[in-house]
């Protein structure tokens, strides 16, 4: 819906915020539950209300609990039953620069300031991990914004005894603790107040009239801010740009004006704009987006302009490129199935409206930003939130290397006639070890990414995956895969909860980039082993249908399981009697 593309028609969000969660509803796209604890230190009724929407456009319904006004350390601290009881999956914790409870003055000492900073703190570490300890869930704690106001000047930055500087260091605080504690995050509140305008932000009608910390207008911007958090750790981010070429990442039309007549890189003030958004889009690559070309453009052009000698971007920064006279959603479609990724895991940017119109009436989930002016198009996509990173592991870094070695695989696989040979040639090693501290992270951004190879969807946080692998009474494997042409990374997960003999398989998952590999052969070979040694019986297997996972809806027949129930929604439970088993022997060697 265009009402959440930046910049976001905030008067829409507040007015027609019960028609839009019916028509989100209605489009029954909202298939992740989670429950969110709101902890406020000012009135927070609107932040939940536009939350709540913004995650729907998500596809995350959520369920809410809200501390009384300003009783968020209350809560925290000393608990309720009620939140007890909610047993929330995120907690978030709305304060600002008004519950900070002490300032210096400018009759503070440097120590009585240090001290005076170091309560500050402690006040909210201790709310954290008490947090932490209880719940076990990701937080997501607003950093302070700075106060419209400075009673010292410019020197209120600098000097020990200014709000701002005490904010300031305050702020770095939280940035360490972050830093050192996974499932915390921060919400960078400061910046968003300084990007909307500290004196708009922090208008005094609002606080005094209603106890917002905000005016009314900017709570839709809050809104998203927190959700790109929250849909980030559940895996709803985008992958990748598809991207046009003329007037998009560079001024002027190659094909018209020649690869030395378009506007790219020093010499003119147009191409200055155009270098720094190529720029932007390659460090892109740093966190693991995929860059792809969708242009309507002879080949020979399109590879000429990316050529040129000033031009950031070079044909080996992109994974795909689609330069014909097709029509821009069918190259969309068919480069999304050539990196088995979901069409509605990109970002279509183009400079031509015709060409949105059309993308975003063909292709369902696709974001289609409004890109107007060149000199605005860093900040449309930055402010729309589509990669927001809440971890960055090693497969993230090496990512759009990965997809290129899948290409090399592709044309090696074509010049064998036996597929079994190719699987031989390729040289696999297999990595498959119980979980590990090292791979939380990596593991829980696989539970919320995967959606085709995937047979129960259940989404997990880090917290999550460590309380699997500490728990004695669950089986949890990972599996790596390696190369001739290069390291796939961590790209299959199996986890099994064991009742009595029998192990009850609650997660299996699998990256699309090794289909058809052998991968799931070689986890079923070690989760069997595994089982065998535990002294179980029997797997239990189960597959819930989505819209994106039915390519795995006879996955347990194809392993050999049995079929025990069918449910009428398509759901159905499979049994592996470990006795009976036969070893796959897939086409590689496993490493325990």
């Amino acid at each position: 819906m265009k009402c959440f593309e930046y910049p976001l028609d905030t008067g829409y969000l507040l007015r027609k915020k019960r028609a839009i969660k019916r028509e989100l509803r209605a489009q029954g796209t909202a298939n992740l539950h989670k429950k969110i604890a709101v902890l406020g230190g000012s009135t927070t009724n609107e932040v939940v209300d536009q939350l709540e929407m913004f995650l729907l456009n998500y596809g995350i319904e959520a369920e809410f609990y809200q501390s009384e006004y300003n009783q968020y350390w209350q809560d925290a601290m000393f608990g309720s039953e009620e939140l007890d009881a909610f047993a929330p999956d995120v907690i978030y914790i709305h304060t600002g620069f008004r519950n900070i409870t002490e300032f210096p003055t400018t009759a503070s000492t440097k120590q009585e300031v240090e001290e005076m900073l170091q309560a500050q703190y402690q006040h909210f570490e201790v709310m954290w991990e008490k947090l932490s300890e209880k719940f076990r869930c990701p937080i997501i704690q607003n950093n302070f914004e700075r106060p419209n106001y400075r009673l010292l000047g410019n020197k209120d930055i600098s000097d020990y005894r200014g709000r701002t500087n005490f904010i300031s260091r305050l702020n770095q605080k939280l940035y360490e603790y972050a830093q050192n504690h996974e499932n915390f995050y921060v919400n960078d509140l400061d910046y968003l107040a300084s990007d909307y305008g500290y004196a708009q932000w922090q208008d005094g009608f609002y606080w005094h009239m209603y106890k917002y910390a905000l005016c009314l207008d900017a709570i839709p911007y809050l809104a998203k801010s927190l959700a790109d958090i929250i849909k980030s750790l559940y895996g709803r981010n985008k992958k990748a740009f598809s991207l046009d070429l003329d007037n998009t990442l560079w001024g002027g039309v190659v094909g018209d004006d020649g690869v030395e007549g378009i506007a790219i890189g020093p010499e003119v003030s147009l191409g200055q704009v155009y270098e720094e958004f190529q720029n932007y889009l390659k460090a892109h690559k740093q966190i693991g987006v995929l860059l792809t070309v969708n242009s309507k453009n002879e080949m020979e052009n399109a590879m000429a302009g990316l050529k040129h000698p000033d031009g950031p971007l070079k044909p080996e920064d992109f994974v795909a490129i689609k330069a014909n006279w097709e029509n821009k959603d069918r190259n969309l479609i068919e480069t999304a199935a050539e990196l088995s990724l979901g069409a509605d895991s990109f970002v279509f940017v183009d400079d031509n409206p015709a060409e949105r119109a059309i993308v975003e009436a063909n292709v369902p989930g696709v974001s289609v930003p409004v890109m107007e002016r060149a000199e605005q198009y860093i900040r449309t996509l930055d402010h729309g939130g589509y990669f927001e990173v809440t971890t960055l592991s090693k497969d993230d870094l090496a990512r759009n290397e990965m997809y290129k070695a899948n290409a090399q695989r592709a044309v090696q696989m074509a010049s064998f006639a036996d597929y079994g040979e190719y699987l031989d040639s390729l040289e696999m090693q297999a990595t498959v070890r119980p979980f590990e501290p090292i791979y939380y992270p990596r593991i829980s951004q696989l539970t919320n990414k995967s959606n085709q190879f995937n047979l129960t969807t259940r989404r997990c946080s880090e917290a999550d995956i460590q309380n699997m692998q500490e728990n004695p009474g669950w089986l949890c494997l990972y599996g790596k895969l390696a190369d001739k042409f290069g390291d796939n990374g961590l790209v299959s997960v199996v986890a099994g909860e064991q009742q009595q003999t029998e192990l009850h398989l609650r997660l299996w998952l699998m990256s699309c980039r090794v289909l058809k590999r052998g991968m799931e052969d070689a986890m079923l070979d070690c989760l069997v082993s595994d089982a065998k040694a535990r002294g179980l019986t029997a797997l239990i297997g189960y597959y819930y249908p989505t819209a994106k996972n039915g390519m795995v809806r006879d996955f347990y027949e194809r392993m050999g399981f049995t079929r025990i129930s069918l449910a009428e929604d398509g759901s159905s439970v499979w049994r592996c009697e470990v006795a009976d088993y036969q070893p796959k022997h897939p086409h590689m060697t496993i490493t325990r």
